[in-house]
């Protein structure tokens, strides 16, 4: 029966959000699931089993501050996006316009780690379902697909590709609204049973967990899509669905990870995709459905990352370097990624590298509140930038992968 409940929830909720009229015609929404989907896409698959290897039961806790600084960074970007962008451009507050320059680059980079990312997750999900461990037949899939991406991006570009988002965030966010459902009914049936208990895991933090925590920012990452989205939402509206987009998804993975802890069991950090088996004793129909979204939300994403890169080296060249030759650049980097790297290591990298982003953006933020003399609150907001771009320089510094 909770087979048929989770199909149930799983195509209606999707289906809504794929087909819905009122969805489509809502730009409020639409400027709303563009950072929710980022932000949800590969996280959600992810952060169980790594948080389960790391902190135990403590995963609700360490997710929890993740969240906490994800959204305070979000605040840095958000002001950027209120007080930045009008002055951007116009030489008015130099060191804050070569910072933002600088971080546009450093972006480029973190956009070539993610893209890499998400296809090795993609691979992992489905040689997980094939029952096939082989780094080999991992990078020759991740390889491939990069391939294929980069070569219709350089004959015709991406935009035909990236039609298929709409659809891979709809089935994305219908699983998970499916699993929250399929966990919920699961919970409650233990506690109605008396059988519901935390695993027997241990949950001492040292600075070694703090560090492979600190390499797992990537999985809340994704907010600060809103701010190169000017050419189709006005600033106002970024601001506000950005945030929401960020208050939403943390309370999904809130909710998720108290709904998990008690699947929770020794030895799940090692393996990215041991959501599969994790939910295996819920319900038989989850991992499958859980599977076919790993494989089309991490191609999505990928593409969409694809997308963004390439219009962001076009943009920084000034055009001097071609959307397709940007496209040869990005398939030649994560090509090389793919080979140097394993799943969980580029995990770690995909974080630092946002991380220092993030610090770039907060450095912005510090730059612009100093020179805005009428500011309300100007002291606090300029601690308050100052210690987020310390925080995130420390992620850069430390992160480690989880194995």
């Amino acid at each position: 029966m909770l087979n048929v409940v989770i199909l149930v929830v799983a195509v209606l909720l999707g289906g809504y959000l794929a087909l819905s009229k009122r969805l489509a015609g809502s730009s409020n929404w639409q400027a709303t699931v563009t950072p929710l989907a980022s932000i949800m896409g590969s996280g959600f698959l992810v952060s169980a089993p790594l948080l389960a290897g790391i902190v135990g039961n403590l995963a609700v806790f360490a997710m929890a501050v993740l969240l906490l600084l994800a959204y305070l960074v979000g605040g840095a970007v958000r002001f950027n996006i209120q007080h930045f962008e009008p002055i951007e451009n116009t030489k008015q507050n130099r060191p804050a316009e070569d910072t933002a320059f600088l971080s546009r680059i450093v972006l480029v980079g973190a956009y070539f780690i993610s893209i890499t990312y998400y296809l090795q997750l993609l691979a992992a999900f489905l040689l997980k379902t094939l029952n096939v461990d082989s780094l080999l037949a991992a990078n020759v899939i991740t390889t491939t697909l990069l391939v294929t991406i980069g070569g219709i991006g350089m004959w015709r570009g991406l935009k035909e590709l990236g039609a298929v988002e709409k659809y891979a965030v709809a089935l994305n966010l219908g699983m998970i609204g499916s699993l929250l459902v399929a966990l919920l009914i699961y919970n409650v049936k233990l506690l109605i049973g008396g059988d519901w208990a935390l695993p027997a895991l241990s949950s001492v933090i040292d600075f070694q967990d703090v560090r492979v925590l600190f390499g797992l920012l990537i999985v809340v990452q994704g907010f600060e899509i809103s701010r190169y989205l000017g050419d189709e939402y006005p600033a106002k509206q970024r601001i506000a669905t950005m945030r929401a987009s960020q208050l939403l998804s943390a309370a999904i993975y809130l909710v998720f990870l108290a709904l998990t802890t008690v699947l929770f069991r020794k030895g799940l950090g090692a393996d990215v995709t041991a959501i599969i088996d994790m939910t295996k004793p819920v319900a038989v129909v989850l991992p499958i459905l859980l599977a076919v979204a790993a494989i089309g939300s991490q191609f999505s994403a990928a593409v969409a990352d694809d997308s963004g890169a390439g219009g962001l080296l076009e943009d920084i060249t000034q055009k001097k370097l071609p959307v397709r030759h940007a496209y040869l650049l990005i398939l030649l980097v994560t090509v090389g990624l793919t080979w140097a790297t394993d799943v969980n290591g580029i995990i770690a990298y995909a974080s630092r590298a946002f991380a220092l982003f993030y610090m770039l953006q907060c450095v912005v933020a510090f730059l612009v509140a100093l020179k805005l003399k009428d500011l309300s609150h100007r002291l606090p907001r300029l601690v308050n930038f100052a210690f987020l771009a310390a925080m995130c320089f420390l992620v850069f510094a430390i992160g480690v992968p989880s194995g």
